[in-house]
């Protein structure tokens, strides 16, 4: 292929530059990857990938993300080379207080972010999503007679990325399902930040990824035409395999003092920018980008508008002969969600089920309503019941199905979610045990950073598993997860408090929920309306039983331990008020009036009950309020005998509540 070489290698020289000056300037960062993927960098914006900087969300463009983050100025100066709108300003102001130019990328913040990178490894696995979510709208928009998605997603690593676990785990399930629409770059340099890479490493990393079902490339990283030729070429596979090119690169290439050893990875090499910059043929002007280099991005910028605008006449034809399938893009690009709490029909008030079997029946009206939700499940269907009916499994062979398989991945099934969110057209779920939460709670921690609406159905929520005991017995993680800002954690307490949930759910869309569900059946609270559990469970606390003499107690309970509060209430007599709380996040963003008007400061004999450590509940119940809680490790015993045991009881609430 034919590449304007000059013209690129002096873009690249310029980047350099900018990477240098802002990261002397600020006297934070990171130099190692700009300045030794800087032709990458050029091949890839200068010529290989398809975007319109004028439409950063184009729904065709090609999905750049940026796994290495900590190298984020190389993103930071291609997206201002390119003509996004990311001035020399925003360059200045790298890793400034309200700048675009954060320390590592952030969603939302700059234009042409694709995710929120820096926890290594994460950006493999948001790709991963990234790529599937792609094929599915292959599958279910393009017609015969208009093909609006065609686009890849390309992401570039490093040694530390590829270290991670949750990159293998990703990377495996991308090579089972042949996604070969995705292009991982090996930033090669055989550097991590503490030592040489050989101090850690000495695996086959080129065999690893053969093994796992990739098409592999070797090439010279700052060989302009070999890398523009490796994207080309991975980009017209017909091997039906995702794609890993292997870039041999010297890490801070540019600062002869540091180059090439670990010290060039932050900023050891500021201190000789100066002469640096004078070797690559610089001027003393900082944040200098040459005309010549300007004009081709701008020639580029020319080229890439004109295939968007070609772009834009097959997609207003499509839209005008699919005006259904034109709408469910334009709902979830706008956040658009259906009513579903009049979507989910009431159950049978003389059913008592669990409320995992009560999250399968709701799934399916809810998917229903959401032809654009998916489910997904850590080899845990069976158990978790976040199966789509007639959705299908999504495959090699059908990238139309609803149901992920995501194996026992339980962290990459988190980042590969993210991604599909990240990408903005289908809404992820998926699925574990409660207790295996913690596999994925970096990929969880920052779906609520990035404000990404996810929906984690995980079950088995408390010592009510039983039998499998401690290892399987959730005790401490509900409250390490209600930790996490912006994760909103519902814990109904029956099957009309599930549909609410999953409602609640599924109509949030600027953040993460987390659906903690029981595998032990529960009592179905008839005394509450429907209206009244459902509605509650949205607001996050409610009154589930109201006193009828002069208010006492106040019962607080989350979940199936709902049950024992209000059984309590009933001995307690009428002074006893019961307030279900499923969700302390929802209810925390209720009005002081209504937070007032179910929890009155003028109570102050107050009791928690909740299978699960004490500490969340002292924000409720105040200094003189009790907490019958487990502040130990489970047993291996039939779940009710567990919670007999370990106090979780209604006789333990009410003397808790004669002892205040």
């Amino acid at each position: 292929m034919t590449i304007d070489t000059p013209s690129l290698e002096l873009a690249a020289r310029d980047a350099r530059g900018l990477a240098m000056d802002a990261v002397a300037k600020c006297k934070s960062g990171h130099l190692g990857l700009p300045l030794g993927a800087a032709e990458i960098g050029a091949a890839l914006f200068g010529t290989a990938l398809n975007y319109n900087p004028d439409e950063p969300r184009w729904l065709n463009r090609d999905r750049f993300i940026l796994s290495a983050g900590h190298g984020s100025m190389f993103l930071y100066g291609w997206l201002h080379l390119s003509g996004y709108a990311v001035s020399l300003e925003d360059l200045k102001n790298f890793r400034q207080l309200h700048s675009i130019t954060p320390g590592h990328p952030e969603f939302h913040e700059t234009p042409g972010v694709e995710a929120t990178t820096g926890p290594l490894g994460q950006g493999v696995s948001n790709a991963v999503g990234f790529a599937i979510s792609s094929k599915m709208c292959e599958a279910r928009f393009n017609t015969a007679a208009h093909r609006i998605f065609n686009h890849h997603v390309v992401a570039l690593a490093g040694d530390g990325c590829l270290q991670e676990g949750v990159a293998q785990e990703a990377s495996a399930l991308a090579g089972h399902l042949g996604l070969d629409n995705l292009i991982l770059i090996y930033d090669s340099n055989n550097v991590t930040l503490d030592a040489m890479a050989p101090v850690t490493q000495s695996e086959d990393t080129a065999a690893r990824y053969a093994a796992y079902g990739w098409e592999v490339h070797q090439i010279d990283g700052h060989n302009l035409h070999e890398i523009a030729e490796a994207v080309q070429k991975a980009k017209d596979s017909t091997s039906g395999k995702p794609q890993f090119i292997i870039a041999k690169t010297i890490i801070g290439k540019g600062i002869a003092e540091v180059c090439g050893t670990n010290k060039a990875h932050g900023e050891a090499g500021v201190k000789f920018v100066t002469e640096s910059r004078k070797a690559l043929g610089l001027p003393d002007e900082t944040f200098f980008v040459s005309p010549e280099t300007r004009a081709y991005f701008e020639k580029r910028k020319a080229a890439l508008k004109a295939e968007y605008a070609a772009w834009e006449k097959t997609y207003a034809a499509w839209r005008a002969g699919n005006a259904d399938l034109a709408k469910e893009i334009d709902d979830a690009l706008a956040g658009r969600t259906p009513d579903l709490l009049k979507a989910i029909p009431p159950f049978d008030p003389s059913v008592n089920i669990a409320t995992r079997k009560a999250g399968s029946d709701v799934l399916q009206p809810v998917c229903a309503a959401m032809p654009l939700v998916v489910s997904g499940s850590a080899d845990l269907h069976g158990s978790t019941l976040n199966y789509i009916k007639d959705g299908g499994d999504y495959t090699r062979q059908n990238h139309a199905g609803r149901n992920l398989h995501f194996g026992i991945r339980e962290h990459a099934m988190c980042g590969i979610m993210n991604g599909i969110a990240y990408d903005g057209i289908f809404r992820p779920s998926g699925a574990t045990f409660l207790v295996f939460s913690d596999y994925g709670r970096p990929s969880i921690r920052l779906a609520a950073l990035s404000h990404l609406p996810a929906v984690y159905i995980f079950t088995h929520d408390s010592v009510g598993v039983g039998e499998d005991g401690p290892t399987h017995e959730p005790v401490e993680t509900v409250a390490a997860l209600r930790a996490i800002p912006g994760l909103d954690v519902i814990r109904p307490g029956d099957p009309e408090e599930t549909a609410g949930a999953f409602a609640a759910a599924f109509m949030k869309t600027d953040g993460p929920t987390m659906l903690v569900l029981t595998r032990q059946n529960l009592p179905t609270q008839n005394d509450i309306p429907v209206a009244t559990r459902r509605e509650g469970v949205v607001h996050g606390g409610y009154i589930a039983k109201k006193e009828t003499g002069k208010l006492e107690f106040i019962l607080l309970a989350s979940g199936s331990e709902l049950q024992h509060a209000l059984k309590a209430a009933e001995t307690l007599g009428a002074g006893a008020r019961v307030v279900s709380m499923p969700c302390f996040e929802r209810f925390e963003r209720q009005s002081a009036e209504y937070k007032e008007s179910v929890l009155p400061k003028s109570c102050r004999k107050r009791v928690s009950i909740e299978a699960g450590i004490s500490d969340p509940w002292f924000r409720y119940v105040g200094l003189d309020g009790k907490t019958v809680a487990i502040d130990r490790f489970g047993l291996s015993a039939p779940g009710n005998i567990v919670m007999e045991q370990l106090g979780i009881t209604a006789a333990k609430v009410v003397e808790a509540a004669k002892s205040i």
